[in-house]
């Protein structure tokens, strides 16, 4: 199992970035977007990764101003 944690910038707060990610993933015509927006946003994540933590497929936690969850790979 591998574990992610996706720290927060003074531009930007990744626990509210994730979580608008994933209430947009929840339109199928959204997802391709919203994923490689992700994937951009986080280049060292694999995609397979991110799109667990969209769909929920993977739980997630926040620790401070940063998002930690664990996928399988």
């Amino acid at each position: 199992m591998t574990e992610y944690r996706l720290g927060s910038s003074e531009m930007v707060h990744t626990p509210g970035l994730i979580a608008w990610a994933i209430n947009g993933y929840h339109f199928a015509d959204d997802r391709p977007v919203l994923l490689n927006s992700m994937c951009q946003s986080f280049p060292t994540v694999p995609n397979t990764a991110i799109e667990q933590l969209l769909s929920k497929a993977v739980p997630y936690t926040v620790e401070d101003k940063t998002v930690v969850f664990s996928v399988d790979e």
